[in-house]
């Protein structure tokens, strides 16, 4: 080969690295390879423009190849991201899209930290331990990563005499972007199990004992065939403390979103990316901490919020943009007081809303014309002294009578609206840990078992449950719904995916998220041609439209 050809050759390399875009569909596509791998599907590649909240996520396919569409990506100078955990991305990481589209051939590493990339669900893999020792994890990564603990040199004396004295004093919300403080600390043994040997456990596993980690950190294999037909839109809220717990697109085409630790409720406008804040006064003035969790809509389209610690719910008129609140009368609160979820759907039915207060474990419900609350249920007082109970997720059928969620054990348990009659149910998995869920319109509650890593449904008419489990290990299931098409979503708290569910079949389709995800609620968008779903970061306060391409 002469000496011209070379050059030609090495001129069009040049210009395939960012250049019109040879696929006349798209407005941004290429290859991704490694020295290690040549071509790589499952990468998952992220589009920024410069100065915008908005970002885009494809996934590269079997041949390696990426495409971002030509309506999704204006032209503009965008920043290009990769997720492979055990990779990064050597270059280009500028891009500039042009009315013709470009064109931009991504080369990744090996990285020499796969530590800072791996996820909850990755590192337990990894470690070597027990089954009861690494469940007794799971509960550590509701207000952090594993990575904080596992990478310390904090001794099995330190974690129970320090750590964890000080994680018992914050609150629900606290984070490490945003700390709060409890008025009453929280009891060690319900919320880390066995606190002597998880400390014993913690200090064998992180690097107390100097030097490396002694095992392997192992990646989970990246998404493949079905799991890469996704496009996912990520919007960064205004503030790092943000932490949008719910995200819930109503029918004004607007996402409105709980903020689990400030006094705030906000609505995103998915075309924009723009958000607006409506702030309130704490309804509980003190030490208590902000902050809100639930979000729902009543069937004139109000917004409703669980308080949290300022305890009660608080209404939100979508016109008048003004809230009511409903404070729990003061004979009615202790320190502990903690109203995560209201539940508004079915109050035509008696005028009535069914709220928890999830420390205690008690529920209450109050009627909504006169604020007049009838004092607390407790459908656990009859158990056994010292079994741990907690009624978290609230669920009403077409008669309003209340079914809870009973996160701590394998139960779910129904009030009767008329007879206040508490019956139990017990879920088919032993401490299957029934997190959140929803009610379809056959009166079927559509819920995530948070241990036992499966979705499950019950027939609150004839009492009989279903089962099905999400793909993966120490994935923790928080929430799940089904959509118009009857496919179940949900979300993988510890492994930064959500799951589709044919329930018919049980296959499972799984999107890898682009970020550490932490999600709490989800839900679908049956306002579509096909369904989506809306999560979001609960700790990088950003949420994320995941549109399933087939």
């Amino acid at each position: 080969m002469n000496k011209l050809k070379v050059s030609l050759l090495l001129s069009a390399a040049m210009m395939l690295a960012a250049s019109p875009s040879a696929f006349a569909a798209d407005a941004l596509g290429g290859q991704v390879t490694s020295a290690k791998e040549g071509n790589m599907e499952g990468v998952l590649v992220t589009a920024k423009k410069d100065g915008s909240n908005m970002s885009l996520t494809v996934v590269s396919d079997e041949k390696g190849h990426y495409a971002f569409p030509a309506d999704r990506l204006t032209p503009g100078n965008y920043r290009v991201s990769v997720r492979a955990i055990g990779f990064v991305l050597e270059g280009p990481r500028q891009v500039n899209v042009t009315a013709g589209g470009a064109t931009a051939n991504l080369k990744l590493n090996t990285t020499n930290n796969i530590a800072a990339q791996l996820t909850n669900s990755e590192w337990l893999a990894s470690m070597p331990g027990t089954e009861q020792e690494k469940r007794d994890l799971v509960s550590c990564a509701t207000c952090h990563t594993l990575s904080r603990p596992l990478t310390s040199a904090y001794t099995a004396a330190e974690f129970k005499n320090d750590v964890f004295p000080r994680m018992a004093d914050f609150s629900s919300q606290a984070f490490p972007v945003l700390v709060q403080k409890r008025i009453v600390q929280r009891n060690q043994a319900r919320t880390f199990g066995r606190v002597d040997q998880l400390a014993e456990y913690l200090a064998k596993v992180n690097l107390s004992t100097g030097g490396d980690f002694k095992y392997k950190l192992e990646a989970f294999a990246r998404p493949k065939g079905k799991d890469t037909k996704v496009i996912i839109t990520s919007y960064d809220l205004p503030r790092k403390s943000m932490q949008p717990h719910d995200a819930v697109k109503g029918d004004d085409g607007y996402v409105w979103i709980s903020n689990f630790g400030e006094n705030t409720l906000s609505r995103l406008d998915p075309k924009t990316g723009i958000v607006k804040e409506y702030t309130y006064k704490q309804t509980r003035p003190g030490d208590y901490s902000d902050g809100n969790l639930d979000l729902e809509f009543d069937r004139q389209g109000n917004i409703w919020l669980g308080m949290m610690n300022q305890t009660g719910a608080a209404k939100f008129d979508r016109k008048t943009e003004k809230f009511t609140f409903f404070p729990i009368p003061k004979e009615m609160l202790d320190d502990e007081t903690q109203t995560a979820m209201v539940s508004p759907i079915n109050s035509h039915v008696d005028g009535k809303a069914w709220i928890n207060s999830a420390e205690k474990p008690q529920i209450s419900r109050f009627d909504i014309a006169t604020g007049k609350y009838e004092g607390w249920i407790r459908p656990f007082k009859d158990r056994p002294a010292g079994e741990p109970h907690s009624a978290y997720g609230v669920y009403t059928d077409k008669q309003n009578n209340a079914f809870l969620l009973d996160f701590p054990s394998q139960y779910i348990w129904k009030v009767d609206a008329k007879t206040g009659a508490v019956t139990s149910y017990k879920t088919p998995s032993e401490y299957s840990r029934p997190r959140r869920g929803r009610m379809d319109d056959q009166d079927r509650l559509w819920f995530a078992e948070w241990r036992a890593d499966k979705i499950a449904m019950f027939d609150t008419k004839s009492g009989e449950f279903m089962e099905w489990p999400v793909p993966g290990k120490y994935v923790a299931p928080y929430d799940a719904q089904i959509d118009k098409q009857n496919q179940v979503w949900t979300n993988n708290m510890m492994d930064d995916r959500v799951t589709r569910i044919d329930p018919q079949t049980g296959k499972a389709v799984q999107y890898l998220m682009p970020i550490e995800t932490n999600a709490r609620r989800i839900a679908v968008d049956n306002y579509g041609q096909k369904p989506s779903l809306w999560i979001g970061s609960n700790h990088l306060a950003v949420i994320m439209h995941v549109e399933p391409l087939e």
